[in-house]
Protein backbone atom coordinates (compact mmCIF):
# COMPACT_ATOMS: atom_id res chain seq x y z
CA UNK A 1 0.00 0.00 0.00
CA UNK A 2 1.57 3.24 -0.91
CA UNK A 3 0.70 5.99 1.76
CA UNK A 4 -0.83 9.44 0.85
CA UNK A 5 1.15 12.34 1.65
CA UNK A 6 -0.19 15.52 1.58
CA UNK A 7 2.46 17.97 -0.44
CA UNK A 8 1.59 21.27 -1.96
CA UNK A 9 3.34 23.19 -4.95
CA UNK A 10 4.01 26.28 -4.59
CA UNK A 11 2.09 26.95 -7.65
CA UNK A 12 -1.31 25.71 -6.27
CA UNK A 13 -0.63 27.74 -2.99
CA UNK A 14 0.19 30.84 -5.39
CA UNK A 15 -3.64 30.12 -6.75
CA UNK A 16 -4.85 30.11 -3.09
CA UNK A 17 -3.05 33.57 -2.43
CA UNK A 18 -1.12 31.90 0.64
CA UNK A 19 2.30 31.82 0.76
CA UNK A 20 3.68 28.82 2.86
CA UNK A 21 6.22 29.32 5.89
CA UNK A 22 8.61 27.29 3.94
CA UNK A 23 10.10 26.27 0.57
CA UNK A 24 11.24 22.57 0.80
CA UNK A 25 13.54 22.32 -1.44
CA UNK A 26 13.59 18.74 -2.29
CA UNK A 27 16.74 18.54 -4.70
CA UNK A 28 18.05 16.09 -7.47
CA UNK A 29 18.79 13.08 -4.88
CA UNK A 30 15.39 13.13 -2.85
CA UNK A 31 13.28 13.53 -5.89
CA UNK A 32 14.72 10.57 -7.73
CA UNK A 33 17.14 8.16 -5.49
CA UNK A 34 14.82 5.61 -3.74
CA UNK A 35 16.92 5.77 -0.67
CA UNK A 36 16.93 9.61 -0.43
CA UNK A 37 12.94 9.38 -1.10
CA UNK A 38 12.50 7.82 2.50
CA UNK A 39 14.50 10.49 3.76
CA UNK A 40 12.18 12.91 1.80
CA UNK A 41 9.21 11.54 3.01
CA UNK A 42 10.36 10.99 6.71
CA UNK A 43 11.04 14.85 6.51
CA UNK A 44 7.24 16.14 4.90
CA UNK A 45 5.77 13.75 7.57
CA UNK A 46 7.62 15.92 10.22
CA UNK A 47 6.36 19.03 8.90
CA UNK A 48 2.87 17.81 8.53
CA UNK A 49 3.03 16.40 11.95
CA UNK A 50 4.62 20.31 13.45
CA UNK A 51 1.69 21.79 11.38
CA UNK A 52 4.63 23.56 9.35
CA UNK A 53 2.94 25.24 6.55
CA UNK A 54 5.43 24.56 3.47
CA UNK A 55 5.13 23.73 -0.58
CA UNK A 56 7.56 22.53 -2.90
CA UNK A 57 8.41 23.53 -6.84
CA UNK A 58 7.79 20.54 -8.03
CA UNK A 59 8.19 19.51 -11.78
CA UNK A 60 10.03 23.99 -11.53
CA UNK A 61 12.85 22.81 -9.24
CA UNK A 62 16.07 22.04 -11.21
CA UNK A 63 19.00 20.96 -9.66
CA UNK A 64 20.97 23.55 -8.37
CA UNK A 65 23.59 23.12 -10.85
CA UNK A 66 26.12 22.02 -7.63
CA UNK A 67 27.49 19.12 -9.45
CA UNK A 68 28.83 20.87 -12.73
CA UNK A 69 30.50 23.55 -10.86
CA UNK A 70 32.21 20.98 -9.03
CA UNK A 71 32.79 19.62 -12.22
CA UNK A 72 34.23 22.56 -13.51
CA UNK A 73 31.64 23.27 -15.55
CA UNK A 74 30.90 26.80 -14.81
CA UNK A 75 28.70 27.96 -17.80
CA UNK A 76 25.96 25.17 -17.09
CA UNK A 77 26.16 25.70 -13.40
CA UNK A 78 24.80 29.38 -13.94
CA UNK A 79 22.62 28.34 -16.29
CA UNK A 80 20.93 26.07 -13.89
CA UNK A 81 21.18 28.61 -11.25
CA UNK A 82 19.58 31.73 -13.30
CA UNK A 83 16.44 28.94 -13.92
CA UNK A 84 15.77 28.59 -10.38
CA UNK A 85 16.74 31.97 -9.14
CA UNK A 86 14.10 33.12 -12.04
CA UNK A 87 11.46 30.58 -10.71
CA UNK A 88 11.95 31.33 -6.78
CA UNK A 89 11.82 34.85 -7.15
CA UNK A 90 8.72 34.68 -9.14
CA UNK A 91 6.98 33.49 -6.15
CA UNK A 92 9.28 35.23 -3.94
CA UNK A 93 10.65 32.59 -1.69
CA UNK A 94 12.19 33.78 1.05
CA UNK A 95 12.96 30.87 3.44
CA UNK A 96 14.46 27.76 2.02
CA UNK A 97 15.04 24.13 3.77
CA UNK A 98 16.26 21.49 2.25
CA UNK A 99 17.62 18.04 3.16
CA UNK A 100 20.89 17.90 0.71
CA UNK A 101 23.91 19.83 1.97
CA UNK A 102 25.24 20.33 -1.65
CA UNK A 103 21.66 22.48 -2.29
CA UNK A 104 22.33 24.14 0.89
CA UNK A 105 25.44 25.37 -0.06
CA UNK A 106 25.00 26.23 -3.37
CA UNK A 107 21.67 28.25 -2.56
CA UNK A 108 23.25 29.69 0.46
CA UNK A 109 26.18 30.65 -0.89
CA UNK A 110 26.22 30.88 -4.74
CA UNK A 111 23.11 32.01 -5.61
CA UNK A 112 23.43 35.64 -3.85
CA UNK A 113 26.14 36.83 -6.57
CA UNK A 114 23.36 35.60 -9.43
CA UNK A 115 20.49 37.56 -7.82
CA UNK A 116 18.52 34.48 -5.47
CA UNK A 117 19.44 35.58 -1.88
CA UNK A 118 17.11 33.72 0.45
CA UNK A 119 17.44 32.55 3.94
CA UNK A 120 18.46 28.77 3.30
CA UNK A 121 18.29 25.98 6.34
CA UNK A 122 19.36 23.04 6.37
CA UNK A 123 16.97 20.08 7.55
CA UNK A 124 18.88 19.39 10.89
CA UNK A 125 18.92 23.07 12.18
CA UNK A 126 15.49 23.40 10.98
CA UNK A 127 14.12 20.46 12.73
CA UNK A 128 16.08 21.77 15.88
CA UNK A 129 14.17 25.15 15.82
CA UNK A 130 10.73 22.69 15.62
CA UNK A 131 12.00 21.32 18.82
CA UNK A 132 13.74 24.44 20.37
CA UNK A 133 10.32 26.24 19.71
CA UNK A 134 8.05 23.19 21.44
CA UNK A 135 5.86 22.94 17.82
CA UNK A 136 7.77 19.32 17.74
CA UNK A 137 8.31 17.19 20.77
CA UNK A 138 10.00 13.64 20.61
CA UNK A 139 10.38 10.73 22.71
CA UNK A 140 13.19 8.54 22.24
CA UNK A 141 11.99 5.68 23.44
CA UNK A 142 12.85 3.41 20.62
CA UNK A 143 17.00 4.60 20.37
CA UNK A 144 17.13 4.49 24.39
CA UNK A 145 21.26 3.23 24.65
CA UNK A 146 21.73 2.80 21.15
CA UNK A 147 24.97 3.65 20.39
CA UNK A 148 25.01 6.70 17.39
CA UNK A 149 27.65 8.05 15.42
CA UNK A 150 26.90 11.38 13.64
CA UNK A 151 29.52 11.48 10.24
CA UNK A 152 29.85 15.28 8.87
CA UNK A 153 28.53 16.03 5.43
CA UNK A 154 31.47 18.32 4.08
CA UNK A 155 29.65 21.05 2.98
CA UNK A 156 27.51 20.76 6.14
CA UNK A 157 29.93 20.81 8.17
CA UNK A 158 34.12 22.06 7.13
CA UNK A 159 32.12 24.45 4.32
CA UNK A 160 29.54 26.14 6.29
CA UNK A 161 30.05 25.04 10.57
CA UNK A 162 27.09 23.25 10.97
CA UNK A 163 28.11 20.48 13.65
CA UNK A 164 25.72 20.90 16.87
CA UNK A 165 22.23 21.04 15.47
CA UNK A 166 22.58 17.19 14.44
CA UNK A 167 24.21 16.16 17.14
CA UNK A 168 21.72 18.01 19.68
CA UNK A 169 18.82 16.12 18.00
CA UNK A 170 20.71 12.56 18.51
CA UNK A 171 21.21 13.52 22.09
CA UNK A 172 17.60 14.45 21.84
CA UNK A 173 16.20 10.79 20.98
CA UNK A 174 18.09 9.61 24.20
CA UNK A 175 20.66 7.58 22.38
CA UNK A 176 24.50 7.49 23.16
CA UNK A 177 25.86 9.99 20.99
CA UNK A 178 29.54 8.41 20.18
CA UNK A 179 32.21 10.09 18.25
CA UNK A 180 34.44 8.99 15.26
CA UNK A 181 38.53 9.87 15.84
CA UNK A 182 37.82 11.79 13.00
CA UNK A 183 34.58 14.01 13.25
CA UNK A 184 33.37 17.84 13.09
CA UNK A 185 36.38 19.88 11.25
CA UNK A 186 38.52 17.10 11.61
CA UNK A 187 35.75 14.42 9.42
CA UNK A 188 36.69 12.78 6.72
CA UNK A 189 34.51 13.17 3.23
CA UNK A 190 32.43 10.04 2.30
CA UNK A 191 33.75 10.75 -1.31
CA UNK A 192 31.01 11.79 -3.38
CA UNK A 193 31.23 15.57 -3.16
CA UNK A 194 32.82 17.53 -5.56
CA UNK A 195 30.73 15.54 -8.48
CA UNK A 196 32.84 12.68 -7.33
CA UNK A 197 28.93 10.78 -7.06
CA UNK A 198 29.02 10.67 -10.67
CA UNK A 199 32.49 9.22 -11.94
CA UNK A 200 33.85 6.13 -11.74
CA UNK A 201 36.67 5.52 -9.09
CA UNK A 202 40.46 6.33 -10.04
CA UNK A 203 43.47 3.93 -9.44
CA UNK A 204 44.08 3.15 -5.99
CA UNK A 205 44.34 0.59 -3.06
CA UNK A 206 41.03 1.52 -1.40
CA UNK A 207 37.61 3.33 -1.53
CA UNK A 208 37.20 6.13 0.63
CA UNK A 209 33.70 5.68 1.73
CA UNK A 210 35.27 2.23 2.82
CA UNK A 211 38.10 4.19 5.11
CA UNK A 212 35.38 6.21 6.70
CA UNK A 213 32.91 3.53 7.23
CA UNK A 214 35.81 1.96 8.82
CA UNK A 215 36.16 5.15 10.97
CA UNK A 216 32.47 5.15 11.54
CA UNK A 217 32.79 1.22 12.79
CA UNK A 218 35.79 1.93 14.56
CA UNK A 219 32.94 3.64 17.27
CA UNK A 220 31.00 0.66 17.71
CA UNK A 221 27.58 2.25 16.37
CA UNK A 222 23.95 0.40 16.35
CA UNK A 223 23.28 3.34 13.80
CA UNK A 224 25.30 5.54 11.64
CA UNK A 225 23.65 8.43 11.31
CA UNK A 226 23.96 11.27 7.91
CA UNK A 227 22.84 14.73 7.37
CA UNK A 228 23.38 14.33 3.29
CA UNK A 229 21.68 11.51 0.84
CA UNK A 230 25.25 11.04 -0.55
CA UNK A 231 26.57 10.58 2.34
CA UNK A 232 24.15 8.27 2.57
CA UNK A 233 24.64 6.19 0.01
CA UNK A 234 27.99 6.01 0.47
CA UNK A 235 28.38 4.77 3.94
CA UNK A 236 25.66 2.27 2.71
CA UNK A 237 28.04 0.80 0.18
CA UNK A 238 30.66 0.80 2.90
CA UNK A 239 28.42 -1.42 5.16
CA UNK A 240 27.53 -3.74 2.56
CA UNK A 241 31.12 -4.11 1.43
CA UNK A 242 31.80 -4.61 4.83
CA UNK A 243 28.93 -7.19 5.18
CA UNK A 244 27.16 -5.35 8.33
CA UNK A 245 24.19 -5.15 6.85
CA UNK A 246 22.25 -6.80 9.51
CA UNK A 247 24.03 -5.28 12.45
CA UNK A 248 24.41 -1.40 11.60
CA UNK A 249 21.93 0.72 10.43
CA UNK A 250 22.46 4.13 8.05
CA UNK A 251 19.66 6.39 8.63
CA UNK A 252 19.54 10.46 8.06
CA UNK A 253 18.68 12.60 11.37
CA UNK A 254 15.27 13.68 9.27
CA UNK A 255 14.20 9.18 9.42
CA UNK A 256 15.52 9.16 13.20
CA UNK A 257 13.03 11.54 14.36
CA UNK A 258 10.33 10.57 11.81
CA UNK A 259 10.92 6.84 13.36
CA UNK A 260 11.06 7.97 17.46
CA UNK A 261 7.72 9.33 16.42
CA UNK A 262 6.25 6.23 14.90
CA UNK A 263 5.43 9.28 11.74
Amino acid sequence: MSEIINVPTMAEMMAQGKQPEILFWVGCAGSFDDRAKKITKAFVRILNRANVSFAVLGTEESCTGDPAKRAGNEFLFQMQAMMNIEVLNAYEAKKIVTACPHCFNTLKNEYPELGGTYEVIHHTEFLKSLLDTGRLTIEGGQFKGKRITFHDPCYLGRANNIYEAPRDLIQKLDAELVEMKRSKANGLCCGAGGAQMFKDAEAGNKEINIERTEDALESKPDIIAAGCPFCNTMMTDGIKNKEKEGEVKVMDIAELIANAQDL
